[in-house]
């Protein structure tokens, strides 16, 4: 059974979340998906502030259900490796910003004596404007979570 990883803040869920959690059901369409969510504590050490575990926890769920017809799995992260490092995986998806995760997870797999997990890299998804959405941009009001410019 394929077992994909992917993990995140998701705060807003945007059109880039969206992107990661589709190819992460592609990969595990005949397996299992294991979406990773930030937990409270260490989501507080972003820059800008983030609603709570319980909301985005609904909000991921509401996407996943509506998207594609399941619940999600979903398991807390207090750090940022969460279960990659105790867990087997097939992959694990990422977007050019977290890649440097998903390589330091393999390093201490290897470290461990834990094969690899696969490394599938997701583009940004690029807002009007060219640049690529992030969460960090709709909460400073620049774009909404569809890369719509708003001014």
């Amino acid at each position: 059974m394929t077992r994909v990883a992917i993990g995140g803040t998701f705060d807003p869920l945007h059109d880039g979340h969206e992107a990661l959690i589709s190819r992460a059901y592609e990969l595990g369409k005949d397996g299992e998906v294991v979406i990773g969510l930030t937990s409270d504590d260490l989501a507080r050490r972003r820059v800008h502030p983030v609603a709570d575990y319980r909301v985005r926890k609904r909000e991921l769920n509401r996407y996943v259900t509506d998207r594609f017809g399941i619940l999600p799995e979903i398991v807390t992260l207090r750090d940022p490796y969460g279960t990659a490092l105790t867990e087997p995986f097939d992959y694990i998806v990422v977007s050019p910003e977290t890649r440097p995760v998903a390589e330091k997870i393999n390093e201490l797999r290897r470290k461990r004596g834990m094969p690899e997990i696969e490394i599938v890299l997701v583009p940004f998804v690029l807002a009007e404007d060219g640049t690529p959405i992030s969460s960090t941009r709709i909460k400073n009001g620049e774009i909404d979570p569809h890369g719509r410019l708003i001014s």
